[in-house]
């Protein structure tokens, strides 16, 4: 009896922990994913409202929302979620001709928030909204303008 305790003790000290579902996702996701981040840098190039060029780095997979935001270009406080139903068109950019080929066309809804947001309700062919706008490899080197803020929205 006390030999076959001692065996069960020495397999549960020997044996490999098991790890919950969520760590072994993280483990698969962290292993899959062996691309450098160097790979995954996107600069562009973003034209504040006081008319100067600055450079923009962000990453393949995010937001130019979130690029510009950490350079300071839009306050991420005004546009707290990525979400197109949250969205005020505070986030509002204007793209050069040459990146807005390389986008997919904006969905209904974000033509709707455009839209519903310019004061004559005349879509900009260039206004696209950062939260909607996912950065990739073959957007290097865009061309971003940040208008200055629309009267209605400053407090």
């Amino acid at each position: 009896m006390a030999i076959c305790t001692l065996h069960k003790l020495a397999y549960r000290i020997t044996k490999p922990p098991s790890l919950s579902l969520s760590a072994r996702a993280v483990i698969t996701r962290s292993s899959a994913s062996s691309a450098k981040v160097a790979d995954r840098i996107v600069k562009l190039f973003a034209i504040d409202p006081a008319g100067h060029k600055r450079e923009v780095v962000g990453l393949s997979g995010q937001t130019l929302l979130k690029a510009l935001s950490n350079q300071g270009l839009i306050d991420p406080a005004s546009h707290r979620l990525e979400d197109i139903d949250a969205c005020s068109a505070e986030c509002e950019v204007h793209i050069a001709q040459e990146g807005l080929e390389k986008l997919p066309p904006p969905s209904y809804d974000e033509q709707y928030v455009l839209k519903r947001n310019s004061r004559n309700r005349v879509l900009n062919k260039h206004s696209r909204l950062g939260c909607q706008v996912v950065l990739a490899p073959e957007h290097q080197g865009m061309v971003v303008a940040v208008p200055e803020p629309k009267p209605w929205d400053i407090p």
